[in-house]
């Protein structure tokens, strides 16, 4: 019996423990990140034509896509966990924190350090805020500016990676794909996007605090209200004489 019960033990916990379809691809995602790094810093791929940006951006797009592949996966198996919730946004800023981390010294004309500041600084931030709303028993929903956000970070890491082979691609005849240019505009639209999807998140953090604490104090307001007449009617019973 001992032993039945052993091993019925031993396979619900690795039913419990086993890593999901949605949280293996998080982990390729997750994974992925040191694979970009190596691909843009290391000397075994050429730029001469361009295999190194294209293998790159190849890398980076296929791990972005993989954002949107677990999270629909996870609610529609319904296997939404706890690592899948604590893995999958730390993957997604682990990608992107990498990716302008390594463009900085990829293509610095681009992107220099106060850029990547910036935008990595506005993930920290916002992670910063959802923990501080997770202690406080609330959550901070993304907003479609931050989705919008992210899908631009996207469109900028590929432009910026192979504007550093090619300023502009010939598509056909005297027609001209402007990378360089798209690259550029990239950039700095998700400098805004970063500043003012920051400002949007403190807004709905701090619209989130201030209705707790109004209730809070209304709810003392109440309690204290309720009190006063019961302390009042115990003074007035004290003052009373007893009769005899």
């Amino acid at each position: 019996m001992s032993t039945v019960r052993l091993r019925r033990h031993s396979r619900s916990c690795g039913k419990r423990f086993a890593v999901n379809l949605p949280n293996s691809i998080t982990l390729i995602r997750i994974c992925s990140t040191p694979l970009l790094i190596w691909i843009l810093s290391s000397s075994h791929f050429s730029s001469e034509h361009g295999a190194k940006e294209l293998l790159a951006s190849a890398v980076f797009i296929a791990a972005s896509m993989t954002d949107g592949i677990d999270g629909y996966l996870a609610r529609k198996r319904g296997q939404i966990t706890t690592m899948g919730i604590l893995l999958d946004p730390m993957a997604d800023k682990l990608l992107i924190a990498a990716a302008f981390v390594t463009l900085v010294q990829f293509n610095p004309s681009l992107v220099p350090a106060w850029i990547a500041v910036i935008i990595i600084g506005r993930e920290f931030l916002v992670s910063g805020l959802r923990s501080i709303a997770a202690s406080g028993g609330f959550t901070i929903e993304a907003s479609e500016l931050g989705k919008f956000k992210m899908v631009v970070q996207i469109v900028s890491v590929v432009a910026v990676i192979l504007d550093h082979r090619w300023k502009e691609w010939p598509v056909y005849g005297n027609v001209i794909f402007p990378v360089h240019w798209i690259a550029y505009v990239a950039i700095w639209f998700v400098v805004c996007v970063s500043l003012v999807s920051a400002v949007d998140y403190f807004a709905a953090f701090w619209s989130k605090i201030d209705r707790r604490v109004s209730k809070r104090r209304r709810r003392a307001f109440i309690l204290s209200r309720r009190r006063k007449p019961q302390a009042g009617a115990r003074a007035a019973d004290a003052d009373v004489a007893p009769t005899t």
